[in-house]
């Protein structure tokens, strides 16, 4: 199982450098995989959440491949409806190609109304739109100018229609910051979906909150509580076949951003133990 970072691209704190010490760290620690988010009009409802200064994904992407050697780079998510199909077919192939291969294509429907208004993008379409750009942006890059090359698409979302939309058009199902027993229902609907549409179930790439405590969490989300938790959080994972797991360290306060140590920290010490449990396994195996 591939284990991944969300790195915050935005807030008070995030300035060139310190996305660059956030990938340098990351891909140091020995992980997979690292992603940022996106919008495009930073309005009221997304700045109460994510406010500016909020680096676009992929200028943000081309610049760390050029930093780093080894890691994946992907967006979680990349909101659908903003942008041309053709534009994000083509820079999407373009970013993978420059980074040797290690882009994901992580996308979503959206939610904020006021960004949705400020762009002219009908909020009521969103859900047709991102369709459209999946379809659009594979059928673009099988024409050999692309140079695409093979592009995972992981799709977002836990609803009936993110579900589907992940069963038909996606290589995986990405939903973001479950509760263990969320995670398990929306599981078991993608495993219905799946059957009822006569196609296998994508591959299972979940992002989950990372928030370590000292003191164990009852009423939690997946990520959430002392390391024997979010080990265990990730070994339930790992037995449900999923493929990658990305691990959120922003827990909501944009003033977070000041201080990548903290976050840091905590993935030193989750990147411990996954080496702990791989170790583990190789012993068993012998």
């Amino acid at each position: 199982m591939l284990i991944g970072v969300n790195v915050p691209n935005f807030g008070p704190g995030t300035r060139p450098e310190v996305l660059r010490d956030w990938a340098r760290t990351v891909e140091g620690l020995g992980f997979d995989l690292l992603m940022v988010s996106d919008h495009v009009a930073i309005t009221p409802d997304v700045a109460a959440q994510y406010p500016a200064p909020f680096y676009d994904p992929f200028t943000t992407l081309s610049w760390l491949a050029g930093t780093t050697e080894r890691i994946a780079l992907g967006t979680t998510v990349l909101i659908a409806p903003y942008r041309h199909p053709l534009l994000v077919a083509r820079m999407a192939a373009n970013l993978n190609d420059l980074s040797g291969g290690r882009f994901v294509l992580g996308v979503g429907i959206g939610w904020a109304r006021q960004e949705f208004e400020a762009l002219g993008v009908p909020f009521h379409r969103r859900g047709a739109l991102t369709d459209e750009l999946i379809t659009t942006v594979r059928e673009a890059w099988r024409d050999d100018g692309y140079r695409a090359g093979t592009i995972p698409v992981w799709v977002g979302g836990h609803g009936d229609a993110a579900l589907r939309r992940a069963v038909r058009l996606g290589d995986a199902w990405h939903p973001l910051r479950q509760t263990p027993a969320g995670w398990r229902a929306s599981l078991a609907r993608l495993k219905e979906i799946a059957d009822d549409e006569g196609r296998p179930v994508p591959g299972l790439a979940p992002r989950i909150l990372l928030r370590v405590t000292e003191a164990p969490v009852d009423d939690r989300r997946l990520g959430e509580g002392t390391l024997d938790q979010v080990a265990q959080d990730l070994e339930d994972l790992r037995a449900d076949g999923v493929r990658a797991v990305v691990l959120d360290p922003f827990v909501g306060d944009p003033e977070e951003t000041r201080h990548p140590h903290a976050p840091w920290r905590m993935l030193a010490a989750v990147r411990e133990l996954s080496e702990l449990s791989e170790l583990s396994d190789k012993k068993e195996m012998q």
